[in-house]
């Protein structure tokens, strides 16, 4: 098939395009070429900013396709685009919504499509239900061939999976946990989560492409795993060699102190316990099963970022804000006593 992805360089989508090129699709790759090094042998590039919207159509002038992903979609302005450059040029278009939409709190542990898109917490989620909602007006009275894929928390080697960090991603709680520190884990560390490796999430948005039973209809794609924070915690700290020395605060107590958004990413995400139901996706791709572990995707995780400095990235504002939060509701805690 001749397949575009707007992106197809990030944590979701690198997977695909590798597993795409290895199964000798065509596939061309739409971006600015800021992280289009290492890409697989045949993978064919557009260098173009998208929000340049003259630009683009020009370069795509003339092209046609099977398929067409949208990974960098997030506010329904940049789907209108989308639908401008690729109505009538394409059998398929996937878009990457998210998980994170469902209903927070959730009325019952295990998710399914059909659970209520409503996140009052995030604004993130509630834009992705938005693009969801143009798209599928699209699809209803223009016949735009639409197919929504939502991910939940998909990680690569690039980044240990983690429920609280700063802005400098994961690396700086990694090295907390190596040093013996205290490291900062929402609620008590009991609540359920699933975190799923981009190649097993590639295994199943490649099963979607051109099956036109996807067309008008939307997928979660996550392992069928789910774990506590403290197991997902505990197995880093496994891969480290080391003993994790866990601290417990409330979400609503890290949003109040933080001017990080942990309302959106704790309260409307992480902090729920969630258990999603694949029954949907598998039917359209039976040969699709998740078969990374937690354990086994951590550590291969852990393992990469240690032989790679340069994902080792410094985050000394986290660190001080962590030892700070600590200390504080320390005190809070000794005060009760």
């Amino acid at each position: 098939m001749k397949i575009l992805f707007i992106g197809g360089t990030g944590t979701i989508s690198m997977a695909i395009t590798k597993l795409l090129a290895k199964q000798g699709h065509e596939l061309w790759l739409l971006n600015r070429g800021n992280r289009n090094a290492g890409l697989p042998e045949g993978v064919k590039t557009i260098t173009a900013d998208i929000n340049n919207e003259q630009e683009t159509a020009a370069k795509l002038e003339g092209m046609e396709f099977d398929c067409v992903g949208e990974f960098i979609g997030f506010v329904p302005a940049q789907l209108e685009r989308d639908f401008r450059l690729f109505n009538g040029k394409t059998r398929q278009f996937i878009y990457i919504s998210s998980a994170s939409a469902y209903q927070k709190p959730p009325a019952g542990y295990v998710i399914t499509e059909e659970t209520p898109l409503e996140n009052p917490y995030w604004e993130y989620s509630r834009n992705k239900k938005a693009c969801e909602e143009y798209l599928f007006a699209r699809y209803r009275e223009d016949g735009f061939p639409v197919t929504v894929v939502r991910p939940s928390h998909t990680y690569d080697e690039r980044s240990v999976p983690l429920g609280v960090h700063g802005s400098g991603g994961s690396w700086q709680v990694v090295k907390r946990i190596m040093e013996g520190k205290q490291v900062i884990i929402h609620g008590d560390g009991s609540s359920l989560w699933t975190i799923t490796h981009n190649s097993d999430f590639a295994k199943a948005y490649v099963g979607l492409i051109g099956n036109p039973k996807a067309i008008g209809e939307a997928f979660h794609i996550t392992t069928d795993e789910s774990r506590s924070w403290n197991e997902i915690y505990g197995y880093i700290a496994e891969a480290l060699g080391v003993e994790l020395r866990p601290f417990y605060v409330s979400s609503q107590t890290l949003a109040d102190l933080s001017d990080y958004d942990y309302v959106g990413s704790l309260i409307g995400d992480k902090s729920n316990s969630v258990v999603f139901d694949n029954s949907k996706v598998k039917a359209l791709v039976p040969e699709f099963k998740a078969t990374v572990s937690f354990r086994e995707g951590i550590r291969s995780t852990v393992e990469y970022i240690l032989a790679h400095p340069e994902y080792q990235n410094e985050d000394r504002e986290f660190d001080e804000w962590c030892d700070k939060v600590i200390a504080a509701v320390g005190k809070m805690k000794e005060d009760f006593r």
